[in-house]
């Protein structure tokens, strides 16, 4: 399996199997924020994430770790009650490196959660965690993130044509 290839691919937070997580050993979910938790134009968080993060809470330890600002990701990590590391710089594994590190998980225990392959699922993989990628909630991305998506449309095109993974096919 690639670097830039999720383990599960599903079209949003709300379709994930968090009990087959859970008997998988899971005990963290790290969230993007952007176009996975909600949108760019979201102040707070939307109601149904916000009750799906509480429903998880009771299972898993939850986080979001986000490529943006601390007062982006503030009245999110506020509203939801969790905590959170902004300027993440994702592929760079150092915010996974610190969850580890700081909630003393063993790598089979976490799993991170995204839209971006580029920077979610390349993470992940580089450090050796679960992977999942969802389709992004919206359309409206950060300027960098529009020269990912041209990007992850070159990765998505290379694993098309090994059958390896397309859009809209989702999968565990």
């Amino acid at each position: 399996m690639g670097l830039f290839r999720p383990k599960i691919y599903k079209k949003n937070i709300q379709d994930i199997n968090y009990d087959k997580l859970k008997e998988l050993g899971v005990k963290c979910l790290i969230f993007d924020l952007d176009n996975t938790l909600g949108l760019m134009s979201h102040k707070k968080c939307p109601e149904d994430t916000k009750v799906l993060i509480e429903k998880l809470k009771k299972d898993f330890m939850v986080f979001i770790c986000s490529n943006n600002t601390k007062k982006r990701i503030r009245p999110y990590l506020d509203d939801l009650g969790i905590e959170g590391l902004s300027w993440s710089m994702k592929p760079s594994i150092k915010s996974l490196v610190y969850l580890k590190t700081k909630y003393h998980f063993k790598k089979k225990e976490m799993c991170i959660i995204g839209d971006q392959i580029v920077t979610d699922i390349l993470a992940g993989n580089r450090f050796r965690i679960k992977t999942i990628l969802v389709d992004p909630l919206g359309k409206k991305d950060l300027k960098i993130t529009g020269l990912n998506r041209q990007i992850e449309k070159l990765i998505i095109k290379h694993y098309e044509k090994r059958g390896l993974f397309e859009r809209g096919k989702y999968y565990e």
